[in-house]
């Protein structure tokens, strides 16, 4: 059983909750082995057509827990800390002190590491929507931005709060935010910590929309991610595809991709269901995208 989220899968809808209210959802070692290795089962098992990502208590996270740090190291997980101990172990047992370049190394591949768990909501096959109440600090910052949507209630706010401790953010805030939001607002919350509302994200585009409540949040996000599941889970998985392709590279490039994927996955027959569908006043039924195993 996961330590850190809750999930509920139903008429397609994945709802993944994080579920440590009384620890401010911080992000613990657990956390990060646990989100990639259930958004990208989710995502391979067809069966999910949307994933909502939303949390528990007064807020989303307070970003990383200082746990990941125990020690002076990154602690990502087993492999992680293995690695670690095994290179000081075998240095300490020669009597000499691991070369700096070496062990520095570990800290790069650290890193890559705490970006992968938030790139697997990007690569996922279907749509991810965060629902963010109350504080979404540091961390949390990076992770929405890896989400395809965000919707907030009235008193959520964002920090890049690595600032106010001496890092520069290194888990996709300054890589991802940029593409969402005018490059100069993120310039000035990357260089003053300072606290953006709900309203001010929703100005700017971080948010789609801001509701009343935490309550509210939930129930308009899941109506969404409900009606998202009505649709081709095929057509969604192109849609997100040439949409992020689009997103880094030119508009020629993305033409190019999306005429291959058509020629290569487009056979018609969910579009032939959903005119019948139209046509006979009934919801369109569509088959889930097929199961695939990671790395083939």
């Amino acid at each position: 059983m996961p330590e850190c989220f809750d999930l509920e899968l139903k008429d397609g809808v994945a709802h993944l909750r994080m579920n440590r209210p009384e620890a401010m959802n911080t992000m613990t070692p657990a956390f990060w082995r646990e989100l990639p290795a259930l958004v990208n089962e989710l995502s391979d098992a067809g069966e999910a057509r949307v994933i909502v990502l939303s949390s528990t208590g007064k807020h989303f996270t307070a970003g990383m827990d200082l746990a990941v740090f125990q020690g002076g190291n990154l602690a990502l997980g087993t492999s992680t800390e293995g690695a670690r101990s095994e290179g000081g172990a075998r240095a300490k047992s020669a009597g000499v002190q691991e070369e700096p370049g070496r062990a520095r190394s570990r800290t790069r591949q650290a890193a890559l590491r705490f970006q992968e768990s938030f790139n697997a909501l990007e690569r996922a096959r279907v749509p991810v929507l965060a629902a963010i109440q109350g504080g979404c600090i540091g961390g949390g910052v990076d992770m929405i931005s890896a989400c395809d949507v965000r919707y907030c209630s009235a008193d959520a706010f964002f920090c890049i709060q690595e600032i106010n401790l001496g890092l520069t953010a290194d888990v996709g805030t300054l890589q991802r935010l940029p593409k969402l939001v005018p490059a100069g607002v993120v310039r000035e919350l990357a260089y003053t910590g300072r606290r953006m509302s709900a309203q001010r994200a929703k100005e700017v585009g971080l948010v789609n929309e801001v509701y009343p409540s935490h309550d509210a949040l939930l129930a308009a996000v899941l109506a969404t991610a409900a009606e998202i599941a009505e649709k081709s889970p095929l057509a969604i998985w192109g849609s997100k595809q040439m949409l992020n392709y689009a997103r880094d590279h030119s508009v020629e490039d993305g033409l190019e991709y999306v005429a291959t994927w058509q020629a290569g996955m487009f056979f018609g027959s969910d579009m032939a269901e959903a005119f019948e569908a139209k046509a006979e006043k009934r919801k369109p039924v569509f088959q889930n995208n097929p199961a695939t195993r990671r790395g083939v």
